[in-house]
């Protein structure tokens, strides 16, 4: 069965994690995804190792870990467009591609001819997506940007990490390259939105994606709470600003998750934990009461915890309807039978003789399924194809064009 993009070519320009995690949910949903890379050296997250994937053998190959979180479902071309015949060759790749892929420094590209306004000459229903730290204008627009970074400056890290006063307080960033992948999720339907005005209009356009600018949006309610009041949230580690209790306690055995979302979930908790005065309690009765006195609450609720195992608690509490859950690690997580039964983990054979291992996507269509066609390519897999097929190159202008290093 074709996906939902099966007719749409994307030229993917783009290195490390946002522009290629962008790249990989339109190559999921069915497009063709051409991944251009620097001649002998490739996206620079083929090199981020240890760890790496195994080979036939099960020994260590040279293919990163990282690399193959984001690079499915792509051909790689190596290919050096600072040369004159390699900026050639991408006009005639952007001649035959709906959208183009790029996170390159704001004007990196135009000292090659390879900017917006050069390549909608060449073919105006080209989608131009531009991944940046900062975007394409402001005054910190020509600055390199890093997801870490990002985090720090776009507000994210004064929000995660144990409070002031606690043991181990400070700023801490989020376990992994969360502003990038929003980015590339948030350029994913910037995409998608161009191709459909596109069907109507008949004409492309330039997207300009920063992660500065898709951080400080998926601050969501803490930057309404800030908005609302002029006063800045403050870190709260595991518990949530507007919501009581709803964060981690301590069990017999460990630590769970309690997300009590109301009222009435909050008297069922108290009554499975045989604290059932504490729900009639004036400072305890309402969310907005248990907000203001969390102080008081939590402790009386910590002593309450430690006396059930997380497996008992969770079983308990999810009788009576209350939200809980346990703390996993990565081992427990694709051990899980729903994790299981929805097939998050699964196995696409390499170049290499052996396999891949990949976490699928979380979309599910039912007309239009996604499809896993290829693991992340090796460097220059696809090159010779890709110019022999695409660009009807002879075997000779091939020989060429990698004897002057162009390919």
């Amino acid at each position: 069965m074709p996906g939902a993009l099966s007719h749409i070519r994307v030229l993917d320009l783009s290195r490390v994690l946002a522009g290629p995690w962008c790249g990989q949910i339109l190559g999921d949903l069915g497009a063709e995804v051409i991944k251009v890379e620097r001649p002998g050296s490739g996206d620079d997250t083929r090199h981020w190792g240890p760890p790496y994937i195994k080979d036939a053998e099960g020994n260590d190959s040279r293919e990163a870990a990282y690399f193959q979180s984001a690079n499915r479902n792509k051909q790689s071309l190596t290919l050096d467009f600072t040369q004159p015949e390699g900026q050639r060759l991408v006009r005639e790749l952007v001649a035959q591609c709906d959208v183009l892929l790029e996170n390159f420094k704001v004007g990196g590209l135009a000292a090659y001819g390879l900017d917006y306004e050069s390549l909608k000459a060449i073919n105006p229903r080209l989608i131009y997506c531009s991944i940046t730290g900062f975007g394409q204008t402001g005054p910190y627009a020509k600055r390199a940007g890093y997801d870490f970074m990002i985090q720090g400056l776009g507000g994210l890290m004064s929000l995660t990490g144990r409070p002031e006063g606690e043991e181990g307080a400070g700023p801490m960033k989020v376990g992994v390259a969360l502003t990038d992948i929003l980015t590339g999720l948030y350029a994913t339907v910037g995409v998608l939105a161009a191709l459909n005005q596109r069907e109507q209009s008949g004409i492309g356009q330039h997207i300009d994606v920063a992660l500065l600018d898709v951080q400080i949006a998926c601050l969501a309610n803490q930057a309404m709470n800030y908005l609302a009041t002029g006063v800045s949230p403050k870190r709260l580690g595991n518990a949530h600003p507007n919501i009581v209790p709803y964060q981690d306690f301590p069990s017999a055995d460990g630590n769970f998750i309690l997300a009590v979302g109301n009222d009435g979930q909050f008297r069922k908790f108290c009554e499975v934990a045989g604290i059932a005065q504490l729900a009639d309690d004036p400072r305890f009765a309402s969310n907005k009461a248990r907000v203001a006195h969390r102080a008081e609450l939590i402790p009386l609720l910590r002593q309450a915890t430690v006396f059930k195992t997380t497996a008992q608690w969770i079983e308990l509490l999810e009788k009576a309807g209350v939200p809980c859950g346990p703390i996993n690690d990565l081992q427990q997580v694709f051990a899980d039978p729903q994790v299981q039964a929805r097939g998050l983990r699964f196995d696409l054979p390499n170049a290499l003789g052996g396999s891949t291992p990949q976490v699928a996507s979380p979309l599910r269509l039912s007309e239009t399924p996604v499809a896993y066609r290829s693991a992340p390519p090796l460097l220059g897999q696809h090159t010779d194809a890709l110019l022999h097929n695409l660009l009807g190159m002879s075997e000779a202008q091939v020989a060429q064009l990698r004897e002057t290093g162009v390919i």
